[in-house]
């Protein structure tokens, strides 16, 4: 058989079929064998010479949506003013030692795969009490029931067709008021190996909350927590940012010897989107910090946390 150079031929302009496949994997052969090559090239030299690894590293960041995002004007990096006004915002009196209480509810007429939610949810935040809503409850009425009764949050859940979709969250005296959609629960007895939660306060995890938005909503999470974790009982509450997607996770880490960690999840696990901030507590004509209309998605590499 007489091996011809496959350099410069395209396959497609073969009309005869076997002949077309043939060239195909042949010139797909070729390629792979070609980069074999040069890895093991590439690596014989760095063998000898580790610095050339360091710096191919360096270099070879491969492209994502995530770290080609389009910057916002309001992006944060160590911003004296940020930290000024964060010293003196409504939520600066719980990272100076106040405890947090939450207080969570329904929707009306809720059901029981929303009760079932919330009984999850109270598991994850320490000194959280559940009070279920009347239908003669408006929202009004029940924030100044738990303005009467100190509480520092209130968390509302809504459901549609029988399943959880949302959740309102109010910072409480005197706001803000965040809502967010609701997606992708599963609860803890659902996932495979996990672990069964104590009652040592977690400790907490945000994740890429780099805007002044996204600080605004990092730290309505973080006030949600006692400031000061239990570390015995080792478990961390992660609330991960990714292209505006909030993931939220719990973890129990686990010291397998001096340098390594494993986790075990403990659930539950959901995801949260966040479509409007509102200033001061829930007002339905009240002022909104900033809300989401369809038209701000003008490219698939603007995100606003």
């Amino acid at each position: 058989m007489v091996k011809t150079d496959l350099q410069g031929i395209s396959a497609g302009d073969i009309k005869n079929k076997h002949k077309r496949e043939d060239i195909y994997h042949r010139q797909k052969a070729e390629k792979g064998k070609a980069k074999r090559e040069r890895r093991l090239k590439i690596k014989k030299e760095e063998d000898k010479n580790p610095e050339l690894k360091e710096a191919r590293l360096k270099t070879n960041v491969p492209k994502t949506i995530d770290n080609t995002r389009e910057k916002e004007d309001t992006f944060v990096e160590d911003d004296e003013e940020v930290a000024e006004e964060e010293a003196t915002d409504e939520f600066a009196q719980y990272f100076s030692g106040q405890t947090p209480k939450i207080l969570i509810t329904t929707s009306k007429r809720a059901t029981p795969a929303c009760y079932d939610f919330c009984a999850e949810v109270m598991s994850i935040f320490p000194n959280a009490q559940f009070v279920k809503r009347g239908e003669k409850h408006e929202m009004r009425k029940i924030i100044q029931f738990a303005k009467n009764r100190e509480f520092t949050d209130m968390m509302i859940v809504n459901e549609d067709n029988k399943t959880p979709n949302a959740i309102t969250l109010v910072h409480l005296p005197d706001g803000p008021t965040a809502y967010f959609k609701l997606t992708s629960i599963t609860p803890a007895d659902k996932i495979s190996g996990h672990g069964r939660p104590t009652a040592h306060q977690p400790e907490i995890i945000l994740n890429n909350f780099n805007t002044r938005l996204g600080h605004t909503v990092g730290r309505m999470f973080s006030a949600l927590f006692p400031q000061l974790p239990e570390f015995e009982g080792r478990q961390v509450v992660t609330f991960h940012n990714q292209r505006d997607f909030i993931f939220v996770r719990r973890h129990r880490y686990v010291f397998k010897d001096t340098e390594r960690v494993g986790l075990q999840e403990l659930g539950p696990k959901f995801t949260l989107k966040l479509k409007w901030l509102q200033k001061g507590t829930y007002d339905r004509n009240g002022e909104y910090e900033w809300i989401f209309k369809q038209e701000m998605e003008t490219s698939r590499r603007k995100f606003f946390l």
